[in-house]
């Protein structure tokens, strides 16, 4: 469970609810409510949404909202560790033996590129399929993060629709000069809608999303060129010091098992 995620979002709204009752009391929140509103920005912007999208990517979507609460299982030091032993277990016993050390892999990104240079694939074919399959990964993380993208945009719009919507009935009705106040209140109300949806939820979503991208394509490039290098034979402790360029300093720390090369 990823803690930042969900705090961020349940102190943010707290906030807000601190914010508005403060020296007016819980009664104010009722003036933060209506139903009309809600139904002009919260529904126009996700039905705008779905014109955008087909069916299918649309309800898929909404389901990646599951992946912010989610901690993403990238360890890239271990994952250098790891290819590091592959390393010294392709040194010692030649390519072949990896083959049996690819079936205990979870990865299969990296069972996969295993897999090709245990089959004698040129390495430029190699890096050219792992690299395609990389583009493909971050082609469907990049239609997702556009998904909640489009409704940040949408959001703030639709609620200027719904502000302008209140704004017409309110001055088709001046006759009372005492409901200008609470109908102008109402109006903009599907403003603040659309700027909590688009602020608090939607782009804090894509944003999310795409340090999660980010950290994910660079563990895979990590895996391409520390099974280039398995296959062009280098030393472990070139591959090491190669993939730990990667890493931030602070991460460089592999332990001492993490270099050390078979005798």
């Amino acid at each position: 469970m990823d803690l930042a995620s969900i705090l961020g979002m349940v102190i943010c709204i707290i906030l807000v609810v601190i914010a508005i009752v403060v020296g007016e009391g819980m009664e104010a929140l009722a003036r933060f409510g209506d139903i009309k509103s809600v139904l002009i920005t919260i529904g126009g912007s996700f039905c705008a949404t779905l014109t955008s999208y087909s069916m299918k990517d649309f309800l898929n979507g909404l389901k990646s909202f599951t992946l912010i609460l989610k901690e993403p299982q990238l360890n890239t030091p271990e994952l250098i560790v790891k290819i590091i032993d592959l390393s010294n277990v392709a040194r010692k016993e030649g390519l072949l033996s990896l083959e049996e050390a690819a079936t205990d892999l979870d990865d299969a990104f990296l069972k996969k590129g295993i897999l090709l240079i245990v089959d004698g694939t040129d390495p430029e074919l190699v890096r050219a399929i792992m690299e395609t399959e990389l583009v493909s990964i971050e082609g469907r993380h990049k239609k997702t993060i556009g998904f909640w993208e489009t409704i940040a945009a949408l959001g703030p719009a639709w609620g200027m629709i719904g502000t302008l919507v209140g704004l017409i009935n309110m001055l088709s009705n001046m006759d009372d000069a005492s409901t200008i106040g609470p109908s102008m209140s109402v109006a903009l109300i599907t403003t603040l809608y659309g700027s909590m949806l688009a602020n608090w939820i939607c782009q804090p979503v894509a944003n999310k999303l795409k340090n999660n991208n980010n950290d994910e394509m660079m563990t895979k490039e990590v895996m391409i060129e520390g099974l280039l290098s398995i296959q062009a034979g280098e030393n472990p402790r070139v591959i090491e010091e190669k993939l730990k360029s990667f890493l931030s300093p602070n991460d460089r720390s592999l332990g001492k098992d993490g270099g050390e090369e078979d005798e």
